[in-house]
């Protein structure tokens, strides 16, 4: 069992990273010796890492226009509602339980308001808000604020007004900029029109038009860094560059003395390209040394956190301010859900440790009242490995989920068995049946909005158990 890719990933070649265009002129002043730069830089990949992937996301999302993964300009909000199936090759992993809503957030200028309608509590939504050190600092949804329609006031770092009347609650981010993901429960295919509905009824809009008055002026449009990748920043002291270019978008403090004023030792300014190959090779060599330092502490955190789904993401009081599990998170995949609101999960090997294959015939059984424990739902998709697509079967079913169990049959404990296989496990069965591709497979597991068992680890979901005999081709 691992922890799934929390998103689709685009299947794509995207546009070569590269850092801010480069400035002659001297060094930057550096105010550390080695093994101060080895510390300071030691840290700054730590901060750096899930700034990067936060705007790499931000970055494909809306302002590569014309992009493989570009939803629509900043500040606007932009759904698509369908249902994946086996002719949509460009994305791994793909979600069928919830069409999703997006929104990258410039806050520089003033605030936004986010309008949601009223959702019937038996379908679950959520809204997820990650400022850009990585953190998701607020949720609205059925587990957050319940079904009820609501005006929610994202509001920066820079913001000190008071919310208006209309205003349900101010969600206050530490950075500029903000990536929004929306999820809405599909409950199924047929079930699309009314998920449309809905999305067309989420709103978002500048508070200066939802007062009606003027807006404030705009200020200085950036000239948008292309993003540096996660394996570059790894290897190339440009990292510093991307940094700098980031920090005027964080100017809170991360929880304590801003950023910014910690790393200028390191000579690294705000907004400024760092230049970092002008300096003396004893200081380029401590950068890499603490670049170095950060990874290996990354490499630690994931270690700890494995096979506990959901530890490496949520909001700055869940994971307790350590840089290094908020590193190891966005090293992982950017923009991962809370625990409190779902953990996804993957199955790749069976209960005796091997691995999975459309050859054979597998079961999984939950015991009567062995459910999972959840509030929202719970979903078992199918997906070919290691390609982690769909693949087409004969009924046309990839996912097996909690608003099928009625038409599920039960044991004659009252537990349900679900047949994983390639060909029918007969007419009497085939309502259970989640059929499998011809070759390797894994199962992504997610539990939506999940009870203090699951997150406790009270309760274990069921294993694949694998029948002696292989399939016979009919």
């Amino acid at each position: 069992m691992f922890v799934l890719a929390v998103a689709p990933i685009l299947l794509a070649a995207c546009a070569v990273p590269s850092a801010p265009p480069a400035e002659d002129g001297p060094p930057p002043p550096i105010q550390a010796d080695a093994a101060q730069a080895r510390a300071l830089a030691r840290e700054a990949y730590l901060r750096g890492v899930p700034m990067l992937a936060a705007y790499q996301m931000l970055y494909g999302n809306a302002l590569q226009n014309g992009g493989p993964l570009y939803k629509g300009p900043l500040n606007t909000l932009q759904s698509s509602a369908r249902v994946y199936g086996p002719d949509d090759p460009a994305f791994v992993s793909p979600n069928a339980d919830t069409p999703y809503t997006y929104a990258a957030l410039d806050l520089r200028r003033e605030p936004l308001v986010l309008t949601v309608p009223p959702v019937d509590r038996r379908r679950y939504y959520a809204f997820q808000f990650t400022d850009l050190y990585g953190y998701n600092f607020a949720y609205v949804g059925t587990r957050a604020t319940g079904g009820r329609a609501g005006r929610y006031l994202i509001a920066g770092p820079g913001w000190k007004g008071k919310a208006p009347r209309g205003i349900s609650k101010v969600l206050r981010s530490e950075t500029d900029l903000v990536n929004v993901v929306g999820r809405t429960q599909l409950l199924n295919p047929a079930d699309l029109r009314n998920v449309v509905r809905i999305q067309e009824k989420y709103g978002l809009q500048p508070l200066s038009a939802y007062l009606g008055r003027p807006a404030p002026p705009a200020p200085p449009a950036p000239d948008w860094m292309t993003p540096l990748s996660l394996q570059q920043a790894a290897r190339s002291l440009k990292f510093f560059d991307a940094l700098a270019f980031l920090l005027p978008f964080a100017p809170g403090g991360d929880g304590q003395e801003p950023l910014a004023r910690r790393l200028a030792p390191l000579g690294l300014a705000p907004g400024r390209p760092y230049h970092a190959e002008r300096l003396p090779p004893a200081l380029q060599e401590a950068l890499r040394a603490g670049m170095h330092d950060g990874q290996t502490a990354i490499d630690t955190a994931r270690a700890e956190h494995d096979g506990s789904p959901g530890a490496l993401y949520g909001s700055r009081e869940a994971l307790g301010g350590d840089p290094a599990r908020l590193a190891a998170g966005a090293q992982a995949g950017a923009g991962g859900v809370s625990r409190e609101e779902a953990i996804f999960m993957a199955l790749d090997k069976d209960s005796a440790g091997a691995p999975l294959d459309g050859g054979y015939r597998y079961s999984l059984h939950f015991p009567r009242g062995g459910l999972p424990p959840v509030n929202g739902f719970w979903s078992i998709t199918m997906y070919a490995w290691p390609s982690q697509l769909l693949v087409k079967n004969d009924i046309n079913r990839y996912v097996i989920n909690s608003e099928m169990l009625p038409r599920l049959k039960r044991d004659a404990d009252g537990g349900i068995t679900l047949y994983v296989q390639r060909v029918s496990p007969g007419k009497d069965r085939v309502s259970n049946w989640l059929p499998a591709p011809d070759g390797p497979f894994m199962l992504a597991l997610r539990y939506y909005w999940p009870k203090p068992a699951l997150l406790q680890g009270k309760w274990k979901p069921p294993q694949l158990v694998r029948e002696a005999l292989r399939v016979v081709a009919p």
